[in-house]
């Protein structure tokens, strides 16, 4: 999960720069599933020199070191989570808001239809129509 780091944190073994401390603070409890282009538009607001290619590599480097989440369940852009603990989404197939779901439960796959995968991870997407789609 990503976390600000203090004065003189040895935590994160890479580079603490100005453009990736504002991307993490962007993306710390950020509940929106942001794209790399939302995070983008954001940063740059601040950072108008950012270049996109800048926030993609931060947001593969913060994924590579488990401190987001990638999310594939946009066709259209990749989407990343910040909350890295085991959690389920809710998706809107209308206008596709994005709801985190902490169920504190995930099916368990007997091992007849495992098929010899050692399972890592369980993660569920539920579709329907959010509340605001639904008036």
């Amino acid at each position: 999960m990503v976390t600000m780091p203090k004065k003189k944190e040895r935590k994160y073994d890479f580079k603490l720069t100005p453009q990736r401390l504002a991307i993490m603070e962007y993306l710390k409890d950020n509940k929106e599933h942001p794209s790399a282009l939302d995070v983008f538009k954001s940063i740059s607001k601040k950072f108008p020199t950012i270049s996109f290619a800048t926030v993609y590599n931060t947001l593969e480097m913060l994924k590579k070191k488990g401190l987001v989440l990638e999310l594939a369940i946009d066709p259209e852009r990749k989407r990343f989570d910040p909350d890295t603990t085991p959690h389920h989404h809710m998706i809107c197939t209308r206008c596709g808001r994005i709801v985190d779901l902490h169920l504190g439960f995930s099916p368990t796959i007997p091992e007849t239809l495992r098929r010899g995968f050692e399972i890592e991870r369980i993660h569920m997407d539920i579709y329907g129509t959010c509340e605001s789609c639904k008036k």
